[in-house]
């Protein structure tokens, strides 16, 4: 049982980053801790943007807090590493292959292979930075698709907000704000409901397609059923013998009565 207490309060002892025993072991201003490495290496990836967030909660700080190390994590820790104990072993790693979407929070070379992607974050997730979005409630209302590459394309330039109705009169996808002003009582559905409906019609035509290419394929069948019969026909009847005219004068001469022409 003292094992098992010693893994669960191991664990408190983790980075989410690196998926090790903390390193230098710093507290950010939401109050999740890194080791010092590990976040500053997602900071110097946002150098650019000039806001920096939380890997794991995402809540975003301007401008970069300075980092000071946290001491009494840091004891805590050390005790952990003079007792013997290291971090639970990570679950085997699915780093991104061509052609996949790589964590955005996975620092170093070779990131992890994504999920998921959050609509609310504009981020994709590898299976353990994913966890947050599942167990804190400021997650709650993120929606998480499937990870996708394309995330920008899914959020309205104009208002930022999510692509979750579709126009029928201008044939595109749009967000609620854009219902309020220059699609304003244009036929619209909700996304979902227009790929449903896609996917339905979609459905029938590949239905109506394959009858089609049955119904061509029972002709061809019938055609060639046909052709064959034939041949069999006039290979099991064959042609009557042809006679010459001087056999039938012949024949004629025997039979009495019959006078012979042209003698």
């Amino acid at each position: 049982m003292a094992q098992q207490g010693d893994l669960l309060d191991q664990d408190q002892f983790c980075c989410s980053v690196c998926l090790d025993l903390l390193k230098e072991p710093v507290t950010i201003p939401c109050g999740h801790s890194y080791c010092r490495s590990c976040i500053e290496g997602c900071w110097d990836q946002d150098v650019l943007k000039g806001v920096y967030s939380c890997p794991q909660c995402r809540e975003t700080f301007t401008p970069r807090p300075n980092l000071r190390k946290n001491n009494m994590l840091a004891e805590l820790v050390e005790k952990l590493r003079k007792t013997g104990l290291q971090a639970a072993p990570p679950p085997a790693l699915c780093y991104a292959g061509p052609g996949d979407v790589a964590c955005d929070v996975c620092t170093g070379t070779r990131k992890q292979k994504a999920l998921m992607s959050c609509l609310a974050c504009l981020a994709s997730y590898c299976e353990t930075h994913l966890q947050p979005h599942y167990e804190s409630p400021a997650f709650k209302k993120h929606k998480l698709v499937k990870a996708t590459a394309q995330l920008q394309e899914k959020i309205c330039s104009h208002h930022d907000k999510l692509l979750e109705v579709y126009c029928r009169t201008d044939q595109q996808c749009i967000c609620y704000l854009c219902t309020m002003d220059e699609h304003k009582g244009h036929d619209t559905v909700s996304a979902a409901a227009e790929r449903t409906e896609k996917q339905k019609v979609q459905q029938r035509f590949q239905e109506r397609e394959k009858e089609l290419k049955e119904l061509q394929q029972a002709v061809e069948s019938f055609k060639t059923e046909e052709r064959e019969q034939r041949l069999n026909l006039n290979f099991q009847c064959p042609a009557p013998p042809r006679h010459s005219a001087n056999h039938q004068d012949a024949r004629h001469q025997n039979i009495p009565g019959i006078p012979v022409i042209g003698r």
